[in-house]
Formats: C-alpha cells, sequence, structure tokens
C-alpha cells in the first residue's frame, strides 16, 4: 500500500520513501536526473490509440550486416563482389540465404526480405540509427522519439510492466558522436525506454532496479559510495521544490514496477528450463532475445535487442576487416552463429507459444556494407541499398519485396526509404499514421511524414 500526501512526501508500507529510492539509483533507471526532472510530465499516456493487442521486437543490427554475405548474395558476380560464401536453399522458394545461416533457412517461411532499403544521409552509423529507430534525419535540434516511445506516450501500458524497454543498455559510441534515436526525444524523459543495463548472460544476472523491497537495504549500501554525495546535496532542496509534487505523480507508478512480482518474474531467466536457454545460445544476444520473448508475454508492448552495444569495444557486423574492427571471417565464426542461434530459436519459440501472430519481428540496421570487398578483407559502410526482414505481427512470411541491382549496390525495385520501415511497424502495431504528436515548442508533429504508407507488400 501506498500512502500518499499532499507535501511532496510519499512512503510505503515497508518505510521506504523517496530518499531511498533515489539513493538506489532508480531515478536513472527510469530515464530521469536530477537536472531535468523539472521538465518531467506525468507518466500517464493519453492511451488515445486503438490496441489491436500487438507487440513489437526489433532487433537491431548495430554495425550493419552485409548483404551480400547474408541475405541478398550474388553467385554470379565476380569474387571480390561476392565474397567468399554460398547461398543455400531455404524453406521459402522466393529466396535464398547465405550458408552462414542455415537456421534462419529452415524458417525462412516465417519472415520476409526487403532487399531494397536504402538511403541518403552521410554513410555513418548514427544517422541511420536515428532515421531506422525514429522514421526522420535529426534536423533542426529536433529530436523525433523512438517508435516504441511513441507507442507508449499513444498506448500507454498494458499493465505494471514498462511499455517499452531495451535490451541489454542503449547504443554506445559509433563514432558520429550524434544522438541514436533510442530515446524519447521531444516527448520528454518520461516516455523513455526502461534499460536493462545488465548482461542476461551472465551467471550473476540480476535486474538492477527491478529489487524486491527486502533488497533495497542491500542495493544501497552497494552504491552509496558513488550516489551518496549526490543524493545528500541534492534531496534536501529537492524534497520542498514543485519538482517534488511532479514526483508524487510518477513514484508510485514507479514503486509498482520494483515491487512487482510480475515484474520481477518477467526478467528472471532462471524460471525458463536450461535447455531453454542454451537452445537460445548462452550469449549475451540469445539471453536478450529470450528475455525480449519473456516480455512479451508478460505485458510489454515494445522491446529493442541490440545486437551490439558499439563497433569498437567488440567483434560485431562493422565488418571493415582491420583492427580493431571485424573481417569477414570473424563474422563468419562468431557473429553469424551467435546470431543465428538467437533468432532461430525466438522465432521457433514465438510460433510454438501461438505468439507470432500478435508479435512484430523486425530485423533492421542502419546501412548495408560496400559491394566491392576492400584491401583489409571486410567491406564498408553502404547506405544506397541494404537488406532488412520482418516476420509475425501479421506480416506474410517467405516473401520478397524490392530486389537490387546485380552486384547489390542499388535498388532497380521499389525502393524502400527508412520512414518507410517504421510507417510499417507503426501500422503493425495498429497506430493512425495521421496521427500527430505534441512536438517541440507545443506544435502538433506528425507520425511520419506525410503521405508515408507502410509496405504494404509485406501485409
Amino acid at each position: 500500500m501506498l500512502n500518499v500526501s499532499g507535501n511532496g512526501s510519499i512512503t510505503t508500507c515497508d518505510g521506504i520513501t523517496r530518499r531511498d529510492f533515489l539513493q538506489v539509483g532508480t531515478l536513472g533507471a527510469l530515464g530521469f536526473s536530477m537536472a531535468k526532472l523539472a521538465q518531467v510530465q506525468a507518466l500517464a499516456s493519453p492511451g488515445s490509440a486503438k490496441d489491436n493487442g500487438k507487440a513489437c521486437i526489433l532487433i537491431f543490427n548495430l554495425g550493419a550486416p552485409s548483404q551480400l554475405d547474408l541475405f541478398d548474395m550474388k553467385p554470379d558476380a565476380p569474387r571480390e563482389i561476392r565474397g567468399p560464401f554460398k547461398p543455400i536453399r531455404t524453406k521459402s522458394d522466393a529466396f535464398e540465404l547465405s550458408e552462414l545461416l542455415p537456421l534462419h533457412a529452415k524458417l525462412a517461411d516465417k519472415f520476409s526480405l526487403v532487399r531494397s532499403c536504402y538511403h541518403t544521409a552521410a554513410a555513418v552509423h548514427d544517422t541511420g540509427h536515428q532515421m531506422m529507430q525514429t522514421g526522420r534525419l535529426f534536423t533542426g535540434g529536433i529530436i523525433t522519439p523512438h517508435a516504441g516511445c511513441a507507442l507508449e506516450f499513444l498506448k500507454g501500458r498494458k499493465t505494471e510492466m514498462p511499455a517499452n524497454v531495451i535490451l541489454p543498455e542503449p547504443m554506445g559510441p559509433t563514432g558520429g558522436n550524434m544522438p541514436h534515436g533510442q530515446d524519447a526525444g521531444f516527448l520528454g524523459k518520461a516516455y523513455d525506454p526502461f534499460a536493462l543495463n545488465a548482461d542476461p548472460s551472465k551467471k550473476d544476472f540480476k535486474v538492477p532496479d527491478l529489487l524486491p523491497p527486502q533488497e533495497i537495504g542491500e542495493a544501497r549500501l552497494q552504491r552509496r559510495r558513488e550516489l551518496r554525495q549526490v543524493v545528500d546535496d541534492t534531496v534536501k532542496s529537492f524534497e520542498a521544490s514543485e519538482s517534488a509534487k511532479l514526483m508524487d505523480a510518477n513514484f508510485a507508478s514507479a514503486y509498482r514496477l520494483m515491487t512487482s512480482t510480475k515484474a520481477r518474474e518477467a526478467f528472471d531467466l532462471t524460471k525458463e528450463p536450461l535447455k531453454v536457454r542454451e537452445r537460445y545460445g548462452m550469449t549475451r544476444f540469445g539471453q536478450c532475445c529470450l528475455l525480449a520473448r519473456r516480455l512479451v508475454e508478460a505485458g510489454v508492448r515494445f522491446v529493442t535487442i541490440n545486437t551490439f552495444i558499439t563497433v569498437f569495444d567488440e567483434i560485431s557486423w562493422d565488418i571493415h576487416g582491420s583492427k580493431p574492427f571485424t573481417s569477414i571471417a570473424g563474422m563468419k565464426d562468431i557473429v553469424a552463429p551467435m546470431y543465428d542461434q538467437g533468432y532461430s530459436a525466438l522465432l521457433e519459440d514465438l510460433v510454438q507459444r501461438g505468439l507470432l501472430d500478435t508479435t512484430l519481428v523486425a530485423n533492421l540496421s542502419e546501412f548495408g556494407r560496400t559491394p566491392r570487398i576492400n584491401p583489409a578483407g571486410g567491406r564498408d559502410h553502404w547506405p544506397q541499398c541494404w537488406t532488412v526482414y520482418f516476420a509475425g505481427g501479421g506480416v506474410k512470411g517467405g516473401r520478397v519485396v524490392g530486389k537490387s541491382d546485380e552486384i547489390g549496390a542499388y535498388p532497380v525495385e521499389r525502393p524502400i526509404a527508412p520512414k518507410e520501415i517504421v510507417a510499417t511497424i507503426y501500422h503493425t502495431l495498429g497506430l493512425d499514421l495521421d496521427t500527430h504528436l505534441p512536438g517541440p515548442a507545443g506544435r502538433p508533429f506528425p507520425l511520419v511524414d506525410f503521405g508515408t504508407q507502410p509496405i504494404r507488400e509485406l501485409l
């Protein structure tokens, strides 16, 4: 039970106050900061959109997979273009895939490829991240919201679970020093996603900010050293401020999330049989895929899985060839097997549980890779043409939309811009594409650019 008073203070039946929440770092987990807390709006969503009950799992392949080595192979092209891998037949008569994705091939009737995605912005990771997750390139200082944040604003939460979650954590540096499009932008911090900020494949994995009340004291001790100075200097003035009154409106929602048995269990992978966890792969990506399935089952509307966090400190899809980047061989030996296992397990699991029809799984990336292999044995950035793909949520499987030229360099049929990708996600989730959001300076801001349509060939 929560006892809420009008004087800026709240105490729970456990004796936990707002001060306790500040000292265990809860505000940071929910996307708040002391400096910006005064800007936070009420967490209650307008909830004006019609709810079709669907959810989305967005797998963002940070670093950008090579279309020519995985999804859009050109076996008749010269070797320096086609690369070292061979295509294999799949369960769909419409397309072949790389030998690096044998588990994808067995499920090819469940997903459809878009082989003609392109954009004309700078060939840096950050611009693609922005457009592929929000539908727009950030210009004029306007940061548009991530698709999951817009969904939460328009539909609210289903349960005490967060509406929008990022696994395992938001994107880190990728070279452009620009926003990545994984927050709520002009909608405000109240609609930022819940970020796990932990690796669910670790043996000691525990969601740090969904701790039961009896563990709050222990957590405070663990974090006190780094937070004490900030908290002690701020709490006294904060309690007497107008921001405290605003916090009262949001505190109950935050507390319900942190103390919810349903929420804790949804994040608890020990509830899964070991053979299920092993089927997904005991990797960070594999366990994030399993966690995404559990969260959707528990009522989360939107889950973003970042396959990688950065292109600098880990082997990723960014196969430039020279160190510290990945080579084509590194993709073959490490990245592709991990990815193939995690994605195929997720799709199979959603089918077996009867969830695929109501869960869109979108596999996106910021651009493709150069048609010609570079001298270092890798491929560089190429936004002129690449492949993304969709499964579930009403998408028909086993299809191909669009076509690239003979070397996979440019679309020759049905070019698809990022805004159409995001519009497809919104449409599948039941959002009206003519909807407007409250934009900067209170001006109405269109959910998508005027006239933008979903990819009808997929639906």
